[in-house]
């Protein structure tokens, strides 16, 4: 379990100093955020560095990799975070050479998370993965067989997109992300103590556990500077590797009805787009002044702090109930 806590520390150390350089080689090369002219409070932050999500990806990796276990499972949430973000940095240096706010191809994109998501498929069928989804509380499973495995490409491009949607205000992405990578690592603390004893214990979890504590790490250092008022911001990057980090997290921890907690305001914030967008289509009417829905409190006069410590309550509510739900059937999701 030391090893865990190292991770997270050395992350966020490698991320907090190493903060200030990488900031400085962003202005310099003129990497800065080309920002919605539509979306309120937006004033003053065209050209703010992005890319930020790189340090997160920099020094997670660093702290994975020297302390990691090298399981299948824990390189699998490892190269998943790795290959969301690598998506979302195509996306933002698209965005920066075109000088605007619109990157990658929606097509593009999903067709690039699809091999990401055949890699993670790929692992859990070989490792005999239960193309089942445990249903707590009713204490039932929902055979898929092969569905399960366009559940793993929706849960992924899902997952990443929504982390996306939601940054969109200073500190809210990463704060929430922070909130949902802490969930999934008690989980696998969890797992990984109830695993069998002392010298006993299944390694899989422990690993699971060091790539959690090295992602919170990493994220901690980042939301440092990312805090109102941002000096840098995570972009694509960062966004959809926390995205894509949570999505396998649940897949491999066989807790796919989950993420829908865990990953609760990210769940908000793509339904309210969906509902925007099928309300105006279909009845003419908007159902919020702007999506996604933090931008609705925006509209509604409240402060950038306000609705991220909000959010943040919000989500730190949704994370508790998914843990107490895993801490209480965890048996059943691990069968």
């Amino acid at each position: 379990m030391v090893s865990v806590l190292i991770a997270g520390i050395l992350a966020m150390a490698i991320s907090i100093v190493a903060g200030p350089r990488f900031i400085r080689f962003l202005r310099e090369k003129e990497y800065g955020q080309h920002v919605n002219p539509d979306v309120p409070q937006q004033h003053g932050k065209q050209g703010t560095p992005t890319m930020g999500g790189l340090l997160v990806l920099v020094a997670a990796s660093i702290s994975f990799l020297a302390l990691s276990e090298y399981t299948s499972i824990g390189l699998t949430v490892f190269l998943c975070a790795v290959g969301c973000g690598a998506v979302g940095l195509l996306d933002d240096v698209i965005k920066l050479r075109r000088e605007r706010s619109l990157g990658l191809r929606g097509r593009y994109k999903l067709l690039l998370l699809g091999a990401v998501s055949a890699g993670v498929g790929y692992v859990t069928y070989h490792r005999d993965f239960q193309t089942s989804v445990y249903l707590p509380v009713v204490n039932g499973k929902v055979p898929l067989s092969w569905a399960w495995y366009l559940l793993v490409f929706l849960m992924i491009a899902g997952a990443a997109n929504a982390v996306n949607l939601t940054d969109g205000l200073d500190g809210l992405a990463a704060g929430t992300g922070v909130i949902a990578v802490f969930t999934f690592t008690a989980m696998a603390v969890i797992a990984w103590i109830r695993s069998g004893a002392p010298g006993h214990r299944n390694d899989i979890y422990l690993d699971l556990a060091i790539v959690g504590t090295a992602l919170i790490g990493a994220i901690v250092g980042f939301l440092w500077y990312n805090a109102w008022p941002a000096e840098v911001f995570m972009g694509d990057t960062g966004s959809m590797a926390i995205g894509g980090a949570l999505a396998a997290f649940a897949i491999v921890m066989k807790v796919e009805i989950l993420l829908l907690l865990v990953g609760g305001i990210f769940v908000i914030e793509a339904l309210s787009v969906i509902i925007q967008v099928i309300s105006f289509k279909y009845f003419g009417r908007r159902v919020f002044l702007m999506t996604p829905i933090h931008h609705h409190f925006e509209m509604k006069a409240w402060s950038e702090t306000k609705i991220m410590v909000r959010f943040w309550i919000a989500g730190a509510i949704l994370c508790a109930l998914a843990f107490a739900l895993y801490y209480r059937y965890a048996s059943e999701f691990a069968s």
